[in-house]
């Protein structure tokens, strides 16, 4: 296998790791508010069994996808290429999934006004490439696509649904998730960009 290969592949396996671990905890808090039912059948760990894998490999593509379409539109992403910078990134990210699972506001429309808002703060504080902010869009209104066919074929529900069978938030939720994994992405390659040129250069 050559290097470059088995750098994808790292990349690819730590970004599965990611997104199975954001599953199981952000997937948690929703359960817990009640905000989604799965069948008992289905559970584990307090989600579908199905919800971790699935987020893992959503979470390496779109983690592998960024770095790689920043690279064809001539993007290098200069701007904040620091681990630092993708932790608090991701504290965000998880801060907007909290919001809405466990902040009441007075209705649907300012909860999902609010999401959309922190979630385009988002990109912006992090990002700020058109890459990021595309990539962010085509995610949420696909991922938001297959969650209603989910939901419609009565795989899982919505306890109270306001947006064709799901929550009107949810594509801010998913566009926040994929700039965040964009993010993780990016600095996985850039580490692997430096430390190839470390050894090029020994």
């Amino acid at each position: 296998m050559s290097t470059s290969a088995a750098s994808l592949l790292t990349r690819g396996c730590v970004l599965f790791v990611v997104g199975v671990i954001f599953a199981l905890v952000l997937n948690f808090l929703q359960v817990q508010r009640r905000i989604t039912a799965f069948r008992e059948e289905y559970l584990l760990l307090s989600s579908a069994w199905w919800v971790p894998p699935s987020c893992g490999t959503a979470a390496a593509i779109i983690g592998l996808l960024y770095p790689c379409l920043d690279k064809r539109l001539g993007e290098s992403h200069k701007y904040r290429q620091e681990w630092s910078s993708v932790m608090r990134c991701i504290a965000v990210f998880v801060g907007i999934n909290h919001a809405s699972a466990k902040i009441d506001f007075a209705n649907n429309f300012q909860l999902s006004l609010t999401l959309a808002a922190l979630s385009i703060g988002l990109w912006w504080l992090f990002d700020r490439s058109r890459s990021g902010f595309g990539l962010g869009i085509a995610i949420a209104v696909l991922a938001t696509f297959v969650t209603q066919l989910l939901v419609y074929h009565g795989v899982f529900r919505y306890t109270e649904p306001d947006f064709l069978y799901v929550r009107s938030w949810l594509p801010s939720i998913f566009f926040s998730g994929g700039v965040t994994m964009g993010n993780i992405g990016r600095q996985l390659a850039i580490d692997d960009v430096v430390d190839d040129e470390k050894e090029h250069q020994e």
